[in-house]
């Protein structure tokens, strides 16, 4: 059983893979998201051969012990929201599927979400920690520029099939699984203009309808799970059970919508012991992430909550796979 874990392009640095090891961390996620904002010369949606630079990413990750497990990148808008160039840049994400292939990478995280993810001023917790925190009355007070012209459910549906379709196909041909994650929060409205769709199980089980294989999979957010007021302990055996968990991302909340905390692993609503229980029992094979950890405030870079989780999954592990 393996713990993943997850660096940023611009972090993505010997001294932090070093760290990373140390800790007993097994698999990396590389993050490319902002990759192209660092670098221009590094924009994959331009549909370039890209095998090199994920086997050069792989062969670094290797250097250090670990192993190069999935790539995360956020859906583009120019396929989420369906522009003219949409097809262009689906092109360019078979592109980018088939070199993360080549270079021996079995997974794909990335999301659908244009408007990104949504949170309120953070509370503290203990030792003056630092809640990721939302509440949706603060929210609905203020909410962001909404996206102009709307998007409805329907629209946002339709370019998620027309995308499914035509890079699912090229993940099985590649060997890549991709896993979608969660909308954070989970709340299937139109929070900033664009209908939110991958909010709920029910949203989960006909977005898997539109193209059934088992590259067409889930991230699970064990916490977006939980926060959309759902027994998450169910909703991990129906999932695992139909091996559609690609990966987790293993973390505790306090409370479901309308309002929640992302807090330790040993404070929250979830019993993490059970949790990792139901996965097992489920057939489920890793990795579990960390994922997001409370800022604690003597650690500005955050590696002591980074550490402190991933002590605690390794016990679990332990206590639970042996």
């Amino acid at each position: 059983m393996y713990i993943q874990d997850l660096l940023s392009w611009d972090h993505f640095t010997d001294e932090n893979l070093d760290f990373f090891k140390a800790i007993g961390i097994d698999y990396l996620c590389l993050d490319i998201r902002a990759m192209a904002q660092s670098d221009p010369t590094l924009d994959l949606r331009d549909g370039r051969d890209s095998t090199s630079f994920f086997t050069a990413a792989r062969e670094k990750v290797e250097g250090h012990g670990m192993e190069l497990h999935s790539i995360f990148m956020a859906g583009w808008d120019e396929i989420a929201l369906g522009h003219s160039d949409r097809d262009e840049k689906i092109a360019a994400w078979s592109a980018m599927l088939r070199g993360i292939g080549a270079a021996g990478i079995p997974a794909l995280g990335y999301n659908f979400k244009p408007m990104g993810n949504f949170r309120t001023p953070s509370t503290k917790g203990r030792g003056g920690a630092s809640y990721s925190t939302f509440e949706r009355a603060h929210f609905d007070h203020n909410r962001p520029v909404l996206h102009q012209p709307p998007v409805s459910e329907s629209e946002i549906q339709a370019h998620l099939a027309r995308f499914l379709k035509e890079v699912i196909p090229v993940a099985e041909e590649a060997g890549v699984r991709m896993a979608l994650h969660p909308d954070d929060p989970p709340i299937p409205e139109a929070l900033a203009g664009v209908a939110q769709i991958a909010s709920s199980l029910e949203q989960y089980r006909s977005i898997f309808a539109m193209a059934p294989s088992s590259a067409n999979g889930m991230l699970f957010c064990q916490g977006c799970v939980t926060e959309m007021g759902v027994d998450v302990y169910e909703a991990i055996a129906e999932m695992a059970g139909k091996e559609k968990i690609i990966f987790v991302h293993f973390r505790n909340v306090r409370g479901c919508l309308p309002s929640f905390q992302e807090v330790f692993m040993d404070e929250g609503d979830i019993d993490m012991y059970r949790a990792m229980t139901v996965y097992r029992d489920a057939g489920f094979s890793g990795p579990f992430m960390m994922d997001h950890t409370p800022g604690i405030v003597q650690d500005a870079t955050g590696r002591a909550g980074r550490a402190y989780a991933v002590g605690v999954i390794r016990g679990l592990i332990q206590a639970v796979y042996r």
